[in-house]
């Protein structure tokens, strides 16, 4: 027992020391998502977004004998405030990212729709639609991992189906060339 603690102050000794990855920020801004979704009005919502920061540390041990940390909340406050606005907005733009949503998944509507899913869907379109600093193919490959991660067995497919949905349009458009040209310049020669 007393190793198990060592263990862990030394894991949140170097946690505070490190930069958060994206993907860690990434997963703590899902976290924070799936939760909110859970109150009646966004302003209840984001009301209870600051509880995230306090909840306590979940740990857990593995057939092996190795502890797991599932949830543990220790932030510098750059991270934090990132976290806080970027799901904030987010939530702002659910009602026109859920729409997009409806347009493509065929007989899935976003009531139909896990909670999961929902919630992995909103942030990787946020992430596609309004930050132009990730690529959309990284958003895709990220939503993909948290599926596999946070949802069922179906999960990662469903995802990647809905989402490669939002970019294979896009970039069918682009890599089509132009027939007009190409036929006039055959016929002269």
């Amino acid at each position: 027992m007393r190793e198990r603690k060592m263990y862990l102050k030394a894991q949140a000794f170097t946690y505070k020391q490190r930069k958060m990855t994206r993907r860690e920020l990434r997963e703590h801004c899902f976290k924070m998502l799936f939760s909110a979704d859970f109150y009646p009005t966004k302003e209840e919502a984001k009301a209870q977004l600051e509880q995230y920061f306090q909840s306590p540390e979940e740990d857990d041990v593995d057939p092996e004998g190795v502890c797991l940390v599932l949830h543990k909340v220790e932030l510098k406050e750059a991270d934090s405030e990132y976290l806080r606005e970027r799901t904030g907005n987010i939530m702002d733009k659910i009602p026109e990212i859920d729409q997009k949503i409806d347009q493509v998944a065929a007989g899935w509507k976003t009531r139909r729709m896990g909670k999961v899913e929902l919630t992995i869907l909103r942030l990787a379109l946020y992430e596609m639609g309004y930050d132009d600093t990730i690529p959309e193919k990284v958003s895709v490959n990220e939503a993909v991992e948290l599926a596999k991660k946070f949802g069922g067995n179906e999960s990662p497919a469903f995802v990647n189906g809905i989402l490669a949905k939002f970019i294979g349009g896009e970039e069918r458009e682009k890599e089509e060339p132009e027939p007009a040209a190409d036929s006039e310049n055959k016929g002269q020669a």
